[in-house]
């Protein structure tokens, strides 16, 4: 048995209270610098901060913080970002599938109709710009949206694969309640920004 002056010594995660603090600092000078700047370059320097920083870097500061937080809504909007980027050609057949029956207009999840997967990847670079050149409530919304249809596209992708793939329907299943999970975060942190109660 270690004594406990022995146990402190020991190297371990950061403390969590401190983590927290470094979340949120960093999100608010991140979004307060991309506003103030009112300079593209800069809002696009931040938009693209994944690429530049790296995913695991980004999820270090930010991935443990609630939904209900800056942090944490950032967290999420630069996921769906990450994600989209990876695969825009499903995502872009996703949301094809689901815009006609997801329960949102398509011009508030902002996609041209008949979407490619370059109009994918424009249209979540545009929504994450609202974040620092925009309404970020507007911003958080629309991503909340474009979750929602993507989910309503997932869960028919589901139905198509289930009779030949019923473990991939299954995962498509989940996938798609993930989504939807992910859009009532959204909306929620949307509602507290307007607030003045998004942390």
């Amino acid at each position: 048995m270690l004594d406990p002056w022995a146990a402190d010594e020991l190297p371990g995660d950061i403390d969590p209270a401190l983590r927290a603090e470094v979340a949120h600092t960093t999100a608010h000078a991140i979004v307060h610098q991309g506003r103030a700047a009112e300079d593209p370059a800069v809002v696009e320097r931040l938009v693209s901060l994944v690429e530049a920083e790296g995913l695991d870097a980004i999820a270090g500061m930010w991935a443990d913080s609630p939904a209900t937080t800056l942090p944490g809504a950032l967290w999420r909007l630069y996921v769906l970002r990450d994600w989209v980027r990876r695969d825009p050609r499903t995502i872009a057949e996703r949301y094809r599938l689901g815009v006609e029956r997801a329960q949102v207009h398509g011009a508030v999840a902002g996609v041209a109709s008949l979407p490619g997967p370059p109009e994918m990847v424009a249209v979540v670079d545009a929504v994450l710009s609202g974040v620092f050149a925009g309404d970020l409530a507007v911003a958080l919304e629309r991503a909340g949206a474009f979750c929602r249809v993507l989910a309503t596209g997932a869960a028919l992708d589901a139905d198509l694969v289930e009779g030949h793939d019923a473990d991939l329907a299954v995962r498509m299943t989940r996938g798609a309640s993930g989504l939807v999970r992910t859009a009532e975060e959204l909306e929620g942190a949307a509602g507290l920004w307007r607030i003045d109660r998004l942390d």
